[in-house]
């Protein structure tokens, strides 16, 4: 699979677009270039995000069955692996919870078998809600760059020592810009969706989004930075410009 990081011109791209209102509708959804990825089911088709009367549904389309990868578990957290889907979006990390102008805040669908972060959440229904991060689950995450994790890289933003910034109620208690907000993700044949409820985003009208498929780490020895974007497997704008608007249903 192909390892590859953001460019440092991406990262200014999408910090501008957080920065300024758009002045024009570049695109609604956003179709990508399909066959680029050695792997299908990190291999996006589409990108969109759709409003409903009272809901908003992140989609992203891939070129084989969506989900079908998942990290090999590792048995510690130092140093495992978490495979995602991501939408990064314009809105300002406030929305949701973070304190404001903190990064470019994303809507992220993960899997990683070595830790369980969704401490309020019971995916297998089994009783036990610290032993499921292997299934698919959704995060709000803040990512900003930091070349520890590689150059040009972005990773999920860290909390340091003694800071104690503004956080979302369902905050799972890592050092992190992280938010687990129990929305249950649809992963079926082709397409990774998220539901979220309106009421969360409130006026989405001039949100722009992209599409990312990539694996995080998690530091080897577990101190910040703790979860870099280790390998971006596919953007599907190419260049992480959040050409995507919101289209209305």
């Amino acid at each position: 699979m192909p390892k590859t990081s953001f460019s440092n011109s991406a990262i200014a791209a999408a910090a501008a677009l957080m920065l300024a209102m758009p002045t024009a509708v570049v695109a609604e959804t956003i179709a990508a270039n399909s066959g680029n990825v050695s792997q299908a089911e990190f291999d996006i088709v589409n990108t969109e995000i759709t409003q409903t009367v009272d809901t908003v549904i992140f989609k992203i389309t891939v070129n084989g069955k969506a989900g079908t990868s998942k990290p090999a578990a590792s048995g510690k957290l130092a140093g495992s692996s978490v495979y995602s889907y991501v939408w990064p979006t314009s809105l300002n990390s406030s929305t949701v919870g973070f304190d404001a102008d903190q990064g470019i805040l994303a809507l992220a669908v993960t899997a990683h078998p070595d830790f369980d972060d969704t401490p309020v959440v019971d995916e297998n229904g089994d009783g036990n809600k610290s032993n499921d991060g292997n299934l698919w689950h959704s995060h709000w995450v803040v990512l900003g760059p930091d070349d520890a994790c590689g150059t040009g890289s972005l990773k999920v933003k860290d909390i340091p020592a003694g800071v104690k910034p503004k956080l979302p109620a369902s905050w799972p208690g890592l050092p992190l810009l992280i938010d687990s907000p129990g929305f249950e993700p649809t992963v079926s044949e082709s397409a990774v969706s998220v539901k979220v409820p309106l009421v969360t985003l409130g006026d989405i009208s001039a949100m722009k989004f992209d599409g990312v498929t990539a694996g995080l780490r998690v530091n080897a020895s577990a101190h910040a930075p703790l979860l870099c974007v280790a390998n971006v497997f596919d953007i599907a704008s190419g260049d992480l410009s959040l050409p995507g608007t919101p289209t209305k249903q």
